[in-house]
């Protein structure tokens, strides 16, 4: 019996660790000074409450005097600006302009970690890359891997954008909470991060990347994400790619069909 309710008592205790620290599980938010970038420009958004956003603009290449597509980029929980921008220099489609915000709480960002500031921030970035008179408001396509993939359903289905690029994406928190917590009830989990059921209301076109070696988020939740959609979908699988090497291994082949999204 002293066994029963020791292993009981343990139980309860993880469970209840687990229930408080679900935001700073979800959210690590890496802090880091946005860099010296070179091209491109700074920019600042403030929040409601007064909170400060920095992110990166990069005009398109070839733009100038006219209108270009647009693109917002979010990244992964354990990313930032400073840790990912050689990625997007690489991999962005140089025909459109891009812009990314660290999240708050990350980056050189002020403020709190959290899934309401992280769309909150999305609102904002969405605003502030309308608002170039360089990008044509009618041609802004939104980008996000993994945590990211949740900013950017999320504004794909509540603002107007043209097209939907996921990299990695889950299906929900309590997905996720399912595959790698099992023994918590899904009750518990607070966060929705709910991508599963934003895209059958998601009618642009939607192009998704997966590993297809990806054991945090196995390749099953991208293609239940895919069959969700309401819109027309391509899933290009990534052979041998895990969660974090899909840049890598994915190469020109995802250059090139990221370029030829965008159109």
């Amino acid at each position: 019996m002293a066994i029963v309710l020791g292993l009981a008592g343990i139980y309860v205790v993880l469970v209840a660790l687990l229930w408080a620290f679900q935001e700073k599980l979800t959210f690590p938010a890496p802090r880091a000074a946005l860099p010296a970038l070179g091209s491109g420009e700074r920019i600042e958004l403030t929040m409601r409450d007064g909170t400060r956003l920095v992110g990166w603009y990069w005009a398109a290449e070839g733009g100038a005097g006219r209108q270009t597509p647009g693109m917002l980029w979010f990244y992964g929980n354990g990313e930032n600006i400073a840790a990912i921008w050689p990625i997007i220099r690489d991999f962005r489609p140089p025909q459109a302009a891009l812009l990314v915000v660290d999240y708050p709480g990350y980056g050189a960002s002020g403020g709190k970690a959290t899934e309401a500031g992280m769309y909150e921030a999305a609102d904002l970035a969405y605003a502030a890359l309308r608002q170039r008179p360089d990008v044509d408001p009618k041609r802004i396509y939104v980008y996000g891997r993994s945590l990211g993939s949740a900013a950017a359903t999320y504004v794909a289905s509540t603002h107007e954008v043209r097209g939907l690029i996921l990299e990695s994406p889950f299906t929900s928190a309590r997905g996720m909470a399912a595959r790698h917590y099992r023994f918590v009830p899904r009750a518990l989990v607070r966060l929705r991060l709910d991508n599963i059921s934003r895209m059958p209301g998601i009618r642009v076109p939607t192009l998704i990347f997966h590993g297809t070696a990806d054991m945090l988020v196995p390749m099953r939740m991208g293609q239940d994400v895919a069959a969700a959609a309401g819109g027309p979908v391509e899933f290009v699988m990534i052979e041998g790619a895990g969660h974090n090497d899909t840049y890598d291994l994915g190469g020109n082949r995802y250059r090139d069909k990221l370029a030829a999204f965008v159109k």
